[in-house]
């Protein structure tokens, strides 16, 4: 799976709807192998991007879970820690 969509869910502050929407992006740029279509595929691109995004809003909405929310501070020096250790 492309490795640039992030983990959105149990997070303090939540996802943002432009965070949805840019993994929902990437999702549909890996899926179709487009990174921007051409002008006969772009409102088909679009639309996918769309109903992506609604579609992982609404999963974001309803999962639940007892684990208390991740800090995205703590998350992204854990990301940042794992890269420098991967690639020095």
């Amino acid at each position: 799976m492309c490795r640039n969509i992030k983990t959105l869910f149990n997070f303090d502050p939540p996802a943002t709807p432009a965070e949805i929407h840019a993994s929902a992006l990437q999702f549909v740029r890996k899926l179709s192998g487009f990174n921007s279509p051409s002008q006969a595929n772009a409102e088909a691109f679009n639309r996918a991007v769309s109903e992506v995004s609604d579609s992982a809003r609404r999963l974001l909405a309803s999962l639940q879970t007892n684990a208390p929310p991740r800090d995205r501070e703590i998350e992204a020096e854990k990301a940042r820690e794992r890269s420098r250790a991967r690639f020095g």
